[in-house]
C-alpha cells in the first residue's frame, strides 16, 4: 500500500473516532515520550478526548514536555491506565515494532481497538490495523513529523509539537551523532524549527540536567568500569545495582553512557552493561558499518538499528561479560576493517 493512502486511512481513523490512548514501549527514552506526547498535543488541538498511557516511568529529564502532567504510568496506577485503554477507540503504538516492548500490558486489551503503528525499527510484527514504518529515519518522532507535515495536520505544528519531535530527534540521533545524515531528517528539522522553538534550550533541559551524583557515577564509570579491547575496537563498561545505591541512581541516570567510549580513538563498537533485579540490560552502539543490532539479535535477545540496538542477558554480571566477548571473537575481522 502506498504512503498516501496508509496516511488517508490513519486520518480517517482520527476523524471517526473521539477516544485515543498513545502507548509507548517499555522504559519509554526521548523518542517515544517526544512522539507520544507531540500526537497528545495535536489531538487535543483537534477536539479529541486522548491520553499517554506509559508501561513503566520515564526519565525525570523529559518531565519538561508539553503535556507530561497528562501522562499515565501503568505500574503506578494499573486501575486507572487499564480503565483509559479500555475506553478508548483508537490505539495510537508509538517507537517499538512488537507487542514485547509492552509487556506490562496483555494482548486482549487492544483486541476491539483500532491500532496504529508509527516506528521505525525493523521486524514489525503484524498486529496493528494500520502502520506507518521507515527503518530509514532518524526516529519516530521524525516519522510522526513528517506525517503531520504531509497532511491536513500541518497547520498545527506549533513550539509544543515541534519541542516533543525536536526532542525526539535530538535523543534518537545522539545529538545528530548517528542515524541522520539523510537530507529529509532536516526537512522535517525545518518545519519545526520554524515554529520558534528554542533548539539550545531543549538541549540544555536534556543533556545539561543531571545530578552531581549522576556525573560522579560517570566519572566511576570511565576511571574503573571502563574495558579497553583494543584488538576488537571495542570498549564497554559496567553498571551493578550496589554502585547504582551507592550513587542514588535515578532512572535515567545511565542515558548517553554507552556512547562516551566511542569518543576513544579507533573504538568501532561501544556497550554498557547495567545489572537489573533478573536480568542484564545491554545498551551497544557502533560507528560506520559494525551492525551492533546484529550482535544484540544474535546473542542477547535484542535488535534495534545498524548503530544503535539493546538486548538483555538472564545470566550473571560476568557470564553475561564472558558471552560477550566470546561472542566478539566472530566479529574480530568485521570489527577492525568496519569504516565510517
Amino acid at each position: 500500500m502506498k504512503i498516501e493512502e496508509v496516511y488517508s486511512q490513519v486520518i480517517k481513523a482520527i476523524e471517526q473516532n473521539n477516544k485515543f490512548v498513545i502507548i509507548p514501549h517499555h522504559n519509554p527514552d526521548g523518542d517515544a515520550m517526544g512522539s507520544a506526547l507531540a500526537f497528545k498535543v495535536l489531538l487535543d488541538k483537534i477536539g479529541k478526548h486522548s491520553n499517554v498511557v506509559t508501561p513503566n516511568d520515564y526519565p525525570e529529564f523529559l518531565h519538561w514536555l508539553p503535556k507530561n502532567e497528562s501522562v499515565v504510568v501503568w505500574f503506578k496506577n494499573k486501575y486507572k491506565a487499564k480503565s483509559i485503554i479500555e475506553d478508548a477507540d483508537v490505539v495510537i503504538f508509538v517507537d517499538f515494532a512488537q507487542l514485547s516492548r509492552i509487556e506490562e500490558f496483555n494482548d486482549k486489551l487492544f483486541e476491539d481497538k483500532t491500532k496504529i503503528l508509527f516506528d521505525h525499527h525493523p521486524d514489525t510484527e503484524g498486529f496493528p490495523d494500520l502502520k506507518i514504518t521507515d527503518t530509514r529515519v532518524s526516529s519516530t518522532s521524525e516519522l510522526v513529523g513528517r506525517f503531520f507535515m504531509e497532511t491536513k495536520f500541518s497547520t498545527l505544528i506549533d513550539k509544543d509539537i515541534a519541542s516533543c519531535l525536536l526532542t525526539g530527534i535530538i535523543t534518537d540521533t545522539g545529538s545528530f551523532n548517528h542515524n541522520s545524515s539523510r537530507p529529509e531528517t532536516y526537512e522535517v528539522l525545518s518545519v519545526l524549527l520554524k515554529t520558534g522553538v528554542n533548539k539550545d534550550e531543549i538541549y540544555n533541559k536534556v543533556y545539561n540536567n543531571f545530578s552531581f551524583e549522576r556525573t560522579q557515577l560517570l566519572g566511576l564509570m570511565l576511571n574503573k568500569n571502563l574495558t579497553y579491547l583494543p584488538d576488537f575496537s571495542t570498549a564497554f563498561m559496567c553498571l551493578s545495582q550496589k554502585e547504582m545505591e551507592e550513587y542514588k541512581f535515578q532512572h535515567g541516570d545511565s542515558e548517553g553512557f554507552v556512547n562516551v567510549p566511542l569518543g576513544i580513538k579507533g573504538i568501532v563498537f561501544s556497550v554498557f552493561f547495567m545489572e537489573k533485579k533478573d536480568r542484564i540490560k545491554i545498551s551497544f552502539r557502533s560507528t560506520g558499518s559494525f551492525p551492533a543490532n546484529e550482535i544484540a539479535k544474535k546473542y542477547f535477545n535484542g535488535g534495534g538499528h545498524k548503530n544503535a540496538a539493546g538486548g538483555f542477558c538472564k545470566l550473571s554480571m560476568d557470564e553475561t561479560i564472558k558471552k560477550f566477548k566470546e561472542a566478539l571473537s566472530e566479529y574480530k575481522a568485521i570489527l577492525n576493517t568496519s569504516t565510517i
